[in-house]
């Protein structure tokens, strides 16, 4: 294990042997730190933390710390994060509430940009990128591939569902629909994330049944309500994506960015 000599490390910590920890870190007694990762230097890790493998979190990050939730008193509440992410530097990441499920739950290959915020409680899944100075109040769930710009704000309990984007900047507070691309104060929704879905290979004719499902639900003019029946009861919900679309409208809880 290579630790620098100026790091805490307490005692009750369990650090695999091939984690690197840089200078001046402090690395708390219920910390758990999974094989292959890198702490670069200056950062604090508190809490009931977990963190899997190989990943890699730069200098002034604080990850695990307490919320900034009122209500909460101390109670060991959990922060877990996966494999393969990286944390620039001061981005903070606060673990969860008693209110909620009690846990910060980060998945797999996610890119958190300077200065981001993950609030407690908040659900981020894989492949995301967060860009510099993103926040994402408490109880937020992203799903995976997305992409929130710079300076984007996310309001508590919204969904940001996955592949869609938020455009630097925006301030959202309703749910985003899987695909959508959103930007602005307040957010409004502008087309899908369609040259995101070309770099991954999605088929030509998906495409297009996205962008008439995109059509129907905000530019025909119909209720949110009848928009979705009207895809519903038409041949292009046996397409998975469009029911995928269609679902992340009907699960929403805030309404959507429309």
């Amino acid at each position: 294990m290579a630790i620098h000599p100026t790091t805490l490390i307490d005692s009750k910590a369990e650090v695999d042997s091939s984690v690197e920890i840089g200078p001046f870190c402090v690395i708390g007694p219920n910390v758990k730190i999974g094989a292959d990762s890198v702490i670069k230097s200056h950062v604090v890790i508190n809490g009931h933390t977990t963190i899997g493998s190989n990943n890699e979190i730069y200098q002034f990050a604080s990850v695990g710390e307490a919320n900034q939730d009122k209500k909460y008193k101390g109670e060991p509440t959990q922060l877990v994060i996966g494999d393969n992410n990286v944390i620039r530097e001061n981005a903070t990441i606060h673990r969860g509430t008693v209110q909620d499920n009690g846990i910060t739950l980060i998945g797999n290959n996610n890119l958190f940009m300077a200065s981001t915020h993950v609030g407690h409680d908040c659900i981020v899944g894989d492949n995301n990128i967060l860009a510099n100075f993103a926040a994402l109040a408490g109880h937020v769930t992203v799903g995976d591939f997305v992409i929130l710009g710079g300076y984007t704000g996310i309001h508590q309990f919204c969904q940001v569902n996955s592949f869609s984007m938020c455009g630097m900047g925006s301030m959202v507070a309703k749910d985003v629909p899987r695909y959508v691309m959103v930007s602005g104060t307040p957010a409004k929704a502008h087309g899908m994330n369609f040259e995101g879905m070309r770099r991954r290979g999605v088929p030509s004719d998906v495409i297009r049944a996205l962008r008439t499902a995109y059509k129907t639900v905000y530019l025909k003019g119909l209720t949110l309500e009848a928009a979705l029946l009207e895809l519903e009861q038409g041949d292009m919900i046996h397409i998975p994506e469009v029911a995928e679309y269609v679902l992340s409208i009907r699960h929403s809880k805030r309404g959507i960015v429309r």
